[in-house]
């Protein structure tokens, strides 16, 4: 399988503030209308085109009103109508999308069209946006070896009509690319896909978007006293791990960088604590985190993201072998903390504390980091929301928001000091991980959190909502990529009048 990164899908997005004079189905393979839920259907009468009616009657007349989306056939033409209610948030705006988009693409049409008719301004952007990102998403094409290759969906031009204010498209197309990258690279196998040659797509996209970057090695970070890190790789066959840097600069851009950070592990054999059979299938997908970390700084890059931005990905395999890490082992961090092993299969928060300790000495004004870290994660809240943690309470009320304006939902987790002494080592300063599996995520992310300096804001994301079987939102695929149009939100969110300048 050669080494490309994927390119985003080619559509032609057109916007015209008019309405069609005439019933445009014979233009289009399939349109969508977007229109007033069940209750606040008066509010559309004065502006309801004349075609409309006929419509109604010939495609939708047999559909109980509660149907959402309803869908029929008219003049060769496969039309979708959309009820958008008041209360309508992100999620559901995208999960709608993707549900219509389903039975739309199913026919393979080449030129769609929606035609937002809400009265609501902000439902019918919020909708027509969600539809954007959902046929992105849709026509996603994961990586594939083999003599046969599947059909593509394909299509060639969308056409958005309707008189308020067009949807962002460039921030639907940014965070639609950013998505695609973070779904792509967590598909590769693991042979396809080693610390060395993530390190090499990621430095050839660096090159293309004019990133710089810098590389730390085993070597160089052998010198700097990342004992941490190099405990997961201790036995690892080729010497490939290391911590990539990427540092996005904008024009102008004077203030610190605000730094996304991944965990990047490419393979978990979960080392001497080794995983059974069903444990092990599917690990190759252990660096979702810094495949959602690289998605987003992509994202921003598109979007000409108006602050400094380093993105560090921690990428090591985690084997089994005569040199590896065993339980019980003591290790020196980066920052001088010493370490007790508990379990080698808790290797993430290991790599990941030498890179937040290697990131916070660069005093970024905010951190914030991705990782499929714990299956506790994923007991407490399910694989629809991801768990996020924070060193700062007064921005939990902010990243609800974040999760919900985005439609890739965050809930904030405890963060309470008392947890510390669970960690307490009689042999070192702490205890890598408790015995117990119970609360797992919260120890976890206080143990990262010790590695993350006092004065910066930091975010942790644990991605209980990385994988779903059937798809989340508008993403069909069960690796759902999710974090992206979270992180490009909340860092825009992250503005000077709440983390200040340094």
């Amino acid at each position: 399988m050669p080494l490309k990164l994927p390119d985003l899908p080619k559509i032609q997005i057109k916007q015209d503030t008019r309405l069609p004079d005439e019933s445009p189905e014979q233009q289009f393979d399939a349109m969508i209308l977007i229109i007033d839920g069940a209750e606040e259907t008066a509010g559309i009468q004065t502006r309801q085109p004349a075609w409309l009616g006929g419509i109604e009657a010939d495609c939708f007349q047999q559909h109980p009103e509660s149907s959402n989306p309803a869908v029929g056939s008219r003049g060769g033409c496969r039309i979708a109508r959309l009820r958008v209610d008041k209360g309508l948030n992100a999620f559901q705006a995208l999960s709608l999308a993707r549900k219509t988009l389903e039975l739309l693409l199913s026919d393979r049409p080449r030129k769609l069209a929606v035609i937002d008719l809400a009265a609501d301004i902000h439902q019918g952007e919020r909708m027509t946006e969600a539809i954007i990102a959902g046929l992105y998403a849709a026509l996603y094409q994961p990586p594939r070896s083999g003599r046969t290759t599947l059909e593509a969906l394909s299509v060639e031009s969308l056409d958005l009509f309707g008189p308020h204010r067009a949807p962002d498209i460039s921030r639907a197309e940014a965070t639609a690319e950013g998505n695609q990258l973070a779904r792509w690279l967590t598909q590769l196998p693991g042979n396809h896909l080693s610390p060395g040659q993530y390190r090499e797509l990621a430095e050839s996209l660096a090159r293309q978007e004019g990133w710089d970057s810098h590389f730390y090695d085993e070597q160089e970070l052998d010198r700097l006293g990342a004992g941490a890190f190099l405990s997961v790789t201790a036995a690892s066959p080729n010497r490939d791990a290391g911590i990539l840097r990427l540092s996005y600069r904008p024009a102008g851009g004077t203030s610190a960088p605000l730094a996304l950070v991944g965990k990047g592990i490419c393979f978990d054999t979960g080392g001497t604590n080794l995983k059974n059979a069903s444990g092990m299938y599917g690990m190759h997908g252990d660096m979702q985190g810094s495949a959602v970390a690289l998605g987003t700084l992509l994202a921003l890059s598109r979007l000409k993201f108006p602050h400094a931005v380093d993105c560090w990905l921690a990428l090591a395999e985690n084997h089994i072998g005569s040199r590896a890490t065993r339980p019980n082992d003591v290790v020196t961090a980066l920052d001088g903390t010493t370490i007790e092993i508990v379990n080698t299969d808790a290797e993430g928060r290991m790599v990941l504390a030498d890179t937040l300790a290697l990131a916070s000495r660069q005093q970024p004004r905010a951190i914030l980091d991705y990782a499929t870290l714990t299956g506790s994660c994923v007991a407490a809240l399910g694989q629809r929301m991801s768990g996020a943690m924070s060193n700062r309470r007064d921005w939990v009320e902010a990243l609800i928001r974040a999760g919900e304006r985005s439609g890739e939902r965050v809930w904030p987790l405890p963060w309470e000091a008392d947890y510390d002494e669970d960690l307490e080592s009689s042999v070192a300063d702490v205890i890598q991980c408790r015995p117990p599996a119970e609360a797992d995520h919260l120890y976890a992310a206080r143990f990262l959190g010790r590695f993350v300096a006092e004065d910066i804001g930091w975010v942790h994301i644990d991605l209980s909502a990385g994988k779903r079987e059937g798809g989340l939102a508008h993403v069909p695929g069960d690796v759902t990529g999710f974090g992206v149009r979270f992180g490009v939100e909340w860092l825009s969110f992250l503005d000077n009048s709440l983390i200040g300048e340094k």
